[in-house]
This record gives structure tokens, C-alpha cells and sequence, in this order.
């Protein structure tokens, strides 16, 4: 069903700009155990940073204008869904971050010693954090320590209801109004 939407977006991206269709990036899963993430390129090339380091932003001159709509829509985590098939991923669990990532100003490593307890399940495409309003930069102390708290209250609360939830609470929140950058 999502092949026409794929190719379409694969042929947009080859077309606007040079480089690879898809973007890949090394991300903590399960266990704290590196994989490597799939997802459509929004990027100029020589501009991406692989390491992930460094954050999206708002505005951000690396995103090229067909990028810009991928991320707003949510369609570039699409090939996450052979992470999903592969067995790296989950529709449903907190969203993997590239490790060294910074929050407020430190490592997310550094940031809470609570951090790596999020890897106790596979990460998700989605996650209860992203649908809470906590997508995005965590650049202030309150974005860092809110979307850790909302990923670990996932792990003490997580259910098939739930995940459901939260697939229907992301396909209308990201799907319809759209708010990534």
C-alpha cells in the first residue's frame, strides 16, 4: 500500500538534490546495542553531520525544501519500517538517539544516570514522548528531562492499548498537522 507514496518520495529526493535516496545513522537499541537507523535523506549531503551530533533545528539550512516536507509530515521515518522488519525497531517504544547525543548542553549519557534504562526495550518509530509535545530539539534542561521521563514512564506503563494509542495519537498529531522540522 505504501509503495507508490515511496517511490515518490525516492524519485522526489534523487531529483532535487545529489546524493543517496536514504539516510543511515548508527543508534543506541535494545540493550544500549548499536544498529543502524533507515530513513528517507532531508539533508544536502555535504552539509549532514553522520554523527547525528548535531541536532535539527528550526530553520535549519541543511534541510533541502523537499526534506522540509518529508520531516514536517512525519513520511522520512517511513523506511524505518524495515528497521521494524529487521527486528532493530518497533512501531512503538522510545525514539532512538544517536549515542553521544547532546541534551542541555551534555550527553545525554551525562544528562540523568536514569538515561540508559530507556534501552530496556526495542525503540520505536514513535513513542509517547513524541506524542506529549516532546519532539524535536532538546536544547533547555525541561525538553531533555521531559522526553526522558515521558520514554521511562513508557517502560512502566507500556500495553498493547497503549501502543494503539499511541500509533493513532502520532498518525493524527504528525500525519495531519505535522511537527517536524
Amino acid at each position: 500500500m505504501l509503495a507508490p507514496l515511496l517511490l515518490g518520495c525516492a524519485a522526489a529526493i534523487k531529483l532535487t538534490s545529489p546524493g543517496p535516496v536514504f539516510f543511515r545513522q548508527n543508534r543506541y537499541g535494545r540493550k544500549g546495542t548499536p544498529f543502524q537507523i533507515y530513513k528517507f535523506r532531508t539533508m544536502r549531503t555535504e552539509l549532514s553531520d553522520s554523527s547525528g551530533v548535531q541536532q535539527t533545528v528550526k530553520g535549519d539550512p541543511r534541510i533541502t525544501p523537499v526534506g522540509a516536507f518529508l520531516r514536517r509530515t512525519s513520511i522520512d521515518e517511513l523506511p524505518q519500517l524495515l528497521n521494524v522488519l529487521e527486528g532493530t525497531m518497533s512501531i512503538v517504544g522510545p525514539r532512538p538517539h544517536v549515542p553521544n547525543m547532546i541534551a542541555a548542553g551534555v550527553r545525554y549519557e551525562d544528562f540523568d544516570h536514569r538515561y540508559m534504562r530507556r534501552h530496556a526495550v526495542l525503540p520505536g518509530i514513535t513513542g509517547l514522548a513524541q506524542v506529549r509535545g516532546y519532539r524535536g530539539e532538546t536544547d533547555t534542561y525541561e525538553a531533555a528531562r521531559g522526553r526522558l521521563d515521558h520514554d521511562l514512564e513508557y517502560l512502566r506503563t507500556a500495553s498493547f492499548w497503549g501502543d494503539l494509542k499511541i500509533v493513532f495519537g502520532t498518525l493524527s498529531k504528525e500525519f495531519g498537522r505535522g511537527s517536524g522540522y
